[in-house]
């Protein structure tokens, strides 16, 4: 059977767009990036919880901006040179919200197959366990694949905000 040439699936698996932080590699399916753009200028938004960097004006639609360190509980990431804005799909209430994650840097789009990818693991990470979809085994090394669905939740990261802002005016 033959599958469209945009369709991001192969026999067996798919592919991934790869990104850094620190000295971790993570990885999110590419069917659910819309872009990458530079980082640039982006307004903050007051009594916002620490991951949401700020908005930017993106053809006219404001895209908030989530700090992917701060949003895993680490400490806010710097900008360096090759700071990037991932701008992906998000679902929130049945309706498309795009949403913009501040990594360090992007590194490739890269397939791999379903049975390279382990589960997660139970104890050793850093990162929510719900947040990972699992370890992708690539090239001897793991990468982190991420369950967008739960790391980007949008109802989970609204009720953080409206948190934050109760414990503000408190």
């Amino acid at each position: 059977m033959n599958q469209p040439a945009d369709q991001a699936t192969f026999e067996g698996g798919a592919q991934y767009l790869t990104f850094a932080l620190s000295d971790e590699v993570f990885a999110m399916d590419i069917r659910t990036v819309r872009e990458i753009i530079q980082y640039g200028a982006m307004t903050t938004v007051p009594l916002m919880p620490a991951f949401v960097r700020g908005v930017i004006n993106l053809r006219g639609a404001v895209v908030p901006v989530i700090d992917l360190q701060a949003r895993f509980g680490r400490p806010a990431a710097d900008v360096s040179k090759k700071t990037c804005i991932v701008i992906f799909d998000s679902i929130r209430d049945g309706e498309r919200v795009e949403l913009g994650l501040m990594v360090d840097a992007v590194s490739e789009v890269i397939e791999i197959a379903a049975d390279q990818i382990e589960p997660p693991p139970n104890f050793g990470t850093a990162v929510r366990r719900d947040f990972i979809q699992g370890m992708g085994k690539v090239a001897g090394r793991f990468v982190i694949v991420l369950e967008p669905d739960k790391a980007f939740d949008v109802t989970e990261m609204a009720q953080l905000c409206e948190s934050a802002q109760a414990a503000a005016t408190v």
